[in-house]
């Protein structure tokens, strides 16, 4: 009589299990739930009332607006600065390197003020910028420019791995058959590129959207124009309307899944392309 015996590779999948459902469910699932429950205390009128008035619809379209615009210049930019750190060796390219991770570190409140004294009508930017019309602080503008800031270490870290693997070989033949560099980087080099940048942009876009700190300091908050959603879920709280702040909240979460989703999928098709 055979017996068979199985043994697993890595060990301990079991108690991995448990503290992974564990962790979603403490820090991940009971939050999400418990605003649920606060917003299910609304009726279905009470609750489109709370979510849909003219200055919520405005916020919507500030966040989800400015956070897709944010994104896309930040593939832009990361996709430029991962070129410059992996192809062209250049005195002080660990020193710029190191600087890609700062925005990890450093609290968004400090950038949020740094950008907003910089572009004010008197400070070192905005003397020169202001007369022209481009104002980089307290209008929609400004609250690009801080989640480009924050936006682009996730593309250029997402990015930057991949095309150090990319064999220089594969230029140096495209080159031989007569390809320009631009048809080099359009044909060869960017379809190798789009699943990193899709990931990175997906990246940028979920942090772009639960952004608070930076922005609170460089929109000026004004209602209609440069309110974003999370500003105004606490300007709710601050007036005791909780239940109609969670409200507000399971649209945003729900408006940001459904986009993550979308963007995931399209991430998914690009890597079997």
């Amino acid at each position: 009589m055979n017996t068979r015996t199985t043994k697993r590779v890595l060990p301990g999948f079991r108690p991995s299990l448990a503290w992974t459902l564990g962790y979603l469910g403490l820090l991940v699932l009971v939050p999400l739930g418990a605003t649920f429950l606060r917003a299910s205390s609304l009726g279905w009128n009470e609750f489109w009332s709370a979510v849909w008035t003219e200055r919520a619809r405005a916020a919507y379209r500030v966040t989800f607006g400015a956070s897709l615009v944010a994104s896309l210049a930040s593939v832009v930019l990361g996709l430029l600065v991962a070129w410059v750190l992996v192809r062209y060796p250049f005195p002080g390219r660990r020193l710029v390197d190191s600087l890609v991770d700062l925005p990890f570190a450093l609290p968004t409140a400090v950038a949020g003020l740094v950008y907003s004294d910089l572009y004010v009508e008197k400070g070192w930017l905005g003397r020169f910028l202001v007369p022209l019309g481009i104002r980089g602080a307290y209008s929609w503008l400004a609250i690009v420019l801080v989640l480009v800031f924050i936006g682009v270490p996730f593309v250029v870290r997402t990015v930057q791995p991949v095309l150090a693997e990319i064999d220089a070989d594969v230029e140096e033949a495209a080159a031989c058959l007569g390809a320009t560099r631009w048809q080099t980087f359009r044909h060869v080099l960017f379809p190798m590129l789009v699943p990193a940048a899709v990931t990175g942009f997906a990246l940028a876009f979920a942090r772009s959207l639960g952004e608070y700190g930076s922005v609170v300091f460089v929109s000026g908050n004004m209602p209609y124009k440069t309110e974003i959603a999370p500003v105004l879920i606490v300007s709710r709280l601050e007036e005791f309307q909780y239940a109609e702040a969670t409200a507000i909240a399971v649209v945003l979460l729900a408006l940001s899944f459904s986009m993550l989703l979308g963007i995931n999928l399209l991430e998914r098709w690009s890597r079997h392309e």
